[in-house]
């Protein structure tokens, strides 16, 4: 079957979402398309790991609506074949969609476990993986949580939360390494104990096999671990092939401009996958979290609708982690220097990374409304040192 688009999206996650809405925002007539792998229509991706755990929202909460968009949504269904010279891509039942301008969303992928496990070892990222999760996480079940990072610390907090005997593995030396700072860092290792969580770091995951009522994980300090389920937060990897088959030019994602258009005229990216430059760290980035998937696919909509316009914002990011939370914005990378001005250790401050005596990465631990503020002192050229940071952002609003 043939289908025809003004406007194709390939992707049905928040940037899809954010990029058909504004479509329709700008071109009240415009035929929009949207092919998503998943047969969910859009949704929002955090509360996965955080408010779906805590009640705070059902499942049903987290659809985005995009039906008021007026997109044709082909649900279930994967492109595979992108020819950009025909204006035309495929999926995997030899469909065929039409397009004029299209959006690649296609998201990331995430890494995996050396081994197959079965349906108890779950690679977190979807709707459908929380819903597997949830059926073995009932109060008492022994989960294993295999990461230290971003997903694999809301995940233990979030499951530990709901009743479960959470085991936490990750190879670094302390839960968020090379982004909070070292003693921060054993604060947080230390309180996740205290809330009952078993931490393991240094060590990996080098094996596994299905067992009756659960899975068997061989750790690399010769230790085995029987659980009821597995559930990995190893981060992702961006889903590039249709791009490369298309010959964008890719580096570290798909290279977009100040419009977020690819090397095809007739292309743009967002979301997970787009390499975009951004002027207050002069620098490109590839950002995988919801502010820069919904700020971006807005835009994106906007460009393919012919509002130009230069994508400049800075996406931040947040996380909860049992009653401690934090906000983010730029880079979180201990290997620049590290300044730390806290109100409260560990409980409420802020966290400064420099370079070239300019504001880099702002960790807003547990101090709320400043996101703007981390903005604008990010864009500022400085010169900046401890002494001028030492109370330069309010506290929380």
């Amino acid at each position: 079957m043939e289908h025809a688009h003004d406007y194709l999206i390939v992707g049905a996650g928040m940037a899809a979402d954010a990029a058909a809405k504004a479509i329709r925002e700008a071109d009240a007539a415009a035929n929009i398309g949207m092919v998503g792998e998943e047969a969910s229509p859009p949704y929002q991706r955090p509360p996965l790991s955080k408010a779906l755990w805590k009640g705070d929202k059902r499942v049903a909460d987290i659809d985005l609506g995009t039906a008021a968009s007026g997109a044709k949504l082909y649900a279930g269904r994967r492109i595979v074949a992108l020819d950009h010279a025909a204006h035309l891509a495929r999926d995997t039942q030899g469909d065929g969609y039409h397009y004029r301008r299209l959006l690649l969303a296609t998201g990331a992928t995430p890494r995996r476990l050396p081994f197959e496990g079965g349906d108890r070892v779950i690679h977190f990222r979807t709707l459908h993986d929380y819903e597997a999760l949830r059926r073995f996480a009932q109060p008492g079940a022994a989960i294993a949580v295999v990461g230290g990072g971003f997903i694999g610390a809301e995940l233990a907090a979030s499951l530990c939360d709901a009743g479960c005997k959470v085991s936490m593995l990750f190879p670094d030396a302390h839960i968020g390494a090379g982004r909070y700072p070292d003693d921060l860092a054993r604060h947080l290792g230390d309180y996740y104990r205290q809330r009952g969580v078993d931490v393991r770091p240094g060590v990996r995951v080098a094996g596994g096999w299905p067992t009756d009522g659960g899975v068997e994980l061989e750790l690399s300090d010769g230790n085995l671990l029987r659980v009821e389920a597995a559930v990995a937060g190893l981060g992702v990897t961006p889903n590039i092939a249709l791009a490369e088959q298309a010959a964008l030019k890719v580096d570290n994602g798909i290279v977009v401009d100040t419009q977020l258009r690819s090397s095809d005229p007739d292309i743009w990216a967002a979301g997970d996958i787009a390499n975009f430059y951004n002027p207050a760290l002069d620098r490109r980035l590839r950002v995988e979290h919801e502010d820069a998937a919904v700020s971006m696919g807005r835009h994106a909509g906007r460009a393919m609708a012919g509002i130009a316009g230069n994508y400049d914002t800075l996406p931040f990011f947040y996380s909860d982690l049992f009653d401690l939370g934090y906000e983010a914005v730029g880079l979180l990378d201990t290997r620049l220097q590290v300044v730390e001005d806290w109100r409260e250790p560990y409980r409420e401050g802020v966290v400064y990374y420099l370079e070239r005596d300019r504001v880099r990465g702002v960790l807003l631990w547990n101090t709320w409304g400043q996101v703007d503020a981390a903005r604008a002192l990010i864009a500022e050229p400085g010169p900046f040192d401890a002494t001028s940071l030492r109370g330069r952002l309010p506290r929380s609003a």
